[in-house]
């Protein structure tokens, strides 16, 4: 049986870098689709096509409108070919309207000297803590969540605390892990305003960027195991703020850094 992350994922070719697909219930959010589904739809596409270079490097998405459930197009098109690195443009299309963009970068990577200078987080396992109990949208059942740090507010009274984070994070049921699972785990987070005021205002993503640290061997070896993710904010101002994080896997090497527009309403 398909994982209902493929399944979601499923796409039909009907052109040279364009395909068919449709939303899928088990990663609805509250209005149409989790943001991160609607990612990994796009690098799956760059994935698939036939002119690809390379692996992903770097994502950036705008959702340039709400994603409706039902049937879209993906188109992706390279938009030059260098030695070592490729550009994309990316577009999803619902009823003959372009309702996200993207570009993406896909690289051969060579082997050189390398580090990681952002070290992971000394928390407590994933086996040491609790699985969020309660799912109140569907794709938040999608994945096993283990908070080390920085849950949702307990009482919803706007009280002002910081607006970190500090999670495990895998597929639920377990998946082994790839650069579309990647993608779509690097928005788990809920919107950082809910942690600052402890108020739940209508917030959602404009522009996320996902920048791929990780080869393919790298995520062959962590395999279907656990993700260390950690979120922060830096400024909410006028309706908008940023987020960024970092998901590390469970030896410590890191994986993607990413970061984010959010818009929240008052």
């Amino acid at each position: 049986m398909n994982h209902p992350f493929d399944a979601a994922l499923a796409l039909e070719a009907t052109s040279p870098g364009a395909w068919r697909g449709a939303t899928s219930p088990a990663y609805a959010n509250m209005v149409g689709p989790y943001g991160g589904i609607t990612a990994a739809t796009l690098v799956q596409a760059v994935l698939q096509h036939p002119d690809l270079l390379g692996e992903p490097l770097s994502l950036t998405v705008n959702f340039a409108a709400a994603v409706a459930d039902g049937a879209f197009e993906v188109h992706a098109h390279p938009v030059r070919t260098n030695r070592s690195t490729q550009h994309w443009s990316v577009s999803l299309v619902q009823q003959d309207e372009v309702v996200v963009t993207a570009t993406a970068i896909t690289a051969a990577r060579r082997t050189t000297w390398s580090v990681d200078d952002a070290p992971l987080p000394q928390v407590l396992s994933a086996a040491a803590l609790p699985r969020r109990p309660e799912a109140p949208v569907p794709w938040i059942g999608r994945y096993d969540i283990r908070f080390a740090k920085g849950s949702l507010p307990r009482h919803w009274d706007g009280a002002e605390s910081p607006a970190g984070t500090t999670l495990w994070v895998r597929d639920e049921p377990p998946r082994a892990l790839d650069f579309a699972s990647l993608t779509a785990m690097s928005d788990v987070f809920f919107p950082r305003v809910w942690l600052r005021r402890a108020t739940r205002v209508p917030a959602g993503t404009v522009s996320m960027t996902v920048y791929f640290h990780a080869g393919s061997a790298d995520l062959a070896a962590v395999g279907d195991g656990w993700l260390l993710a950690e979120c922060g904010a830096s400024a909410f101002r006028n309706g908008f703020s940023d987020q960024h994080a970092h998901l590390w896997d469970a030896e410590g090497r890191l994986l993607v850094t990413t970061h984010q527009v959010v818009y929240y309403k008052e």
